[in-house]
């Protein structure tokens, strides 16, 4: 079992090239000092991720993105500006200091700064950029708690920061800002309508043709081990009740179904986006055949969990 363990210690265990797992406000982050080209191996190795998949490195402070790439592009810093720190990934040009592994071979980088007090914190404490995907195994579900982590990675994992359950539940919204136009490549827990009005039109792209330029934009990804299809409520009759149920909102007690999570009973989509993936992993646990997921209202921060549930579905069918 990987350690639990401090800031203090966890910062060493970086500096010395091995893997830390801690919460940030998005998911759990499997983190690795992003200057040393071993140590980000460790990543791929532990989460068995393919190489073409880039990792975002994370920074303690926006104070710290010009020492890492110098000049910041007027576009990117107004980003910077008004959403670090918080749930928003920027690509930039990847400094020589970025070994290529930590990019998938990309002149290009994922950086962003957590809106977090321990992760900043850490990466502080270590005084390196951190590398850090979500920490399981690629293409499964993210992990929201210690417990994930755990469970998916074991002793992959030298320590795990417990941090409790992550506040927004879903992974950062990633942003190309260095053309005319900002490209959405990721939809994430800052929703395109509060890029819009800090910036004006934005264009989005969150699907990958080829080699990602960002991660978590893959067809098929944030997967449950079982069965999940993105529909209606009904179930299927003959089923034998061993189905489960994703609800958005509350609904009548429905024998139908073997086990039933609602990701918010009044219907607040800030709310359901923090309970996806924890909801997500109880009906993993819970034995069913299969699980059904009401899609949510494709509005805010709801299409980026419809992104994750259709990414989801897409794995099984």
């Amino acid at each position: 079992m990987p350690a639990h363990s401090g800031i203090a210690e966890a910062a060493s265990v970086l500096r010395a090239g091995g893997l830390v797992a801690f919460p940030t406000e998005t998911v759990y982050g499997l983190g690795a000092n992003a200057l040393d080209a071993e140590a980000a191996a460790r990543i791929f190795a532990a989460k068995a991720r393919p190489s073409f998949d880039p990792l975002i490195s994370h920074l303690a402070d926006a104070a710290d993105l010009p020492s890492l790439i110098g000049e910041v592009p007027p576009a990117v810093a107004a980003l910077v500006e008004r959403f670090w720190p918080g749930p928003l990934t920027l690509i930039v040009d990847r400094p020589a200091v970025i070994p290529p592994i930590v990019t998938s071979g990309l002149d290009t980088m994922a950086v962003r700064v957590p809106d977090e007090p321990s992760a900043r914190a850490l990466i502080a404490a270590a005084g390196v950029p951190v590398a850090a995907p979500s920490a399981n195994r690629f293409g499964q579900l993210s992990p929201t708690r210690a417990e994930h982590v755990v469970a998916g990675l074991g002793d992959a994992v030298d320590v795990v920061l417990d941090g409790g359950p992550t506040r927004c539940g879903i992974e950062s919204t990633i942003v190309d800002a260095r053309g005319e136009r900002p490209v959405v490549l990721r939809l994430g827990a800052l929703p395109v309508e509060a890029l819009v009005e800090a910036v004006g039109p934005v264009e989005v792209r969150p699907g990958s043709s080829g080699q990602p330029v960002a991660p978590g934009t893959l067809a098929a990804h944030y997967a449950p081990r079982t069965p999940l299809r993105l529909g209606e409520a009904e179930p299927v009759a003959g089923d034998g009740g061993r189905r489960g149920l994703l609800a958005f909102r509350e609904r009548p007690a429905d024998g139908r179904w073997a086990a039933v999570e609602v990701l918010s009973p009044d219907g607040d989509l800030t709310v359901a986006a923090a309970r996806l993936f924890d909801a997500l992993h109880r009906l993993d646990a819970a034995g069913v055949t299969e699980i059904v997921a009401e899609p949510v209202p494709e509005v805010g921060v709801g299409r980026a969990i419809n992104d994750r549930l259709r990414r989801a579905a897409a794995t099984w069918h």
